[in-house]
């Protein structure tokens, strides 16, 4: 009887040891995703739409340490603020580049009126 008894404790040391060493896992991959998106768009060559792709990235990497500190919920938290603040340097980025290229179409037009007068 004391050799299972012995046997039960080793176990049910092993298994609180392995809850214990487990920390919770949150998903980092659509803040990622976002992340790599903006910078695929060249979100930081415009100023506003870099300002948020920093953030994002900035807020992914504290997201990544509360979830090592067990934090899960303000990491969670965190990184749907990471892929907003992603969501929203793309959107951004590309608002300038049409602005951009709405304005050379404007100046094509102005030449093309001033030639023909």
């Amino acid at each position: 009887m004391t050799h299972a008894w012995k046997l039960g404790c080793a176990l049910a040391v092993v298994l609180v040891a392995t809850g214990c060493a487990s920390t919770p896992q949150v998903s980092t991959e659509s803040s990622s995703s976002a992340i790599r998106a903006a910078e695929a768009v060249g979100a930081d060559q415009t100023p506003l739409a870099s300002l948020h792709l920093q953030l994002a990235k900035e807020e992914l990497n504290g997201a990544q340490k509360l979830a090592a500190d067990g934090k899960t919920e303000e990491a969670e938290s965190l990184l749907l603020r990471a892929e907003a603040d992603a969501e929203l340097a793309i959107l951004l980025s590309k608002e300038q580049s049409e602005q951009s290229e709405a304005t050379q179409a404007m100046d094509r037009i102005r030449k093309i009126r001033s030639d023909n007068r």
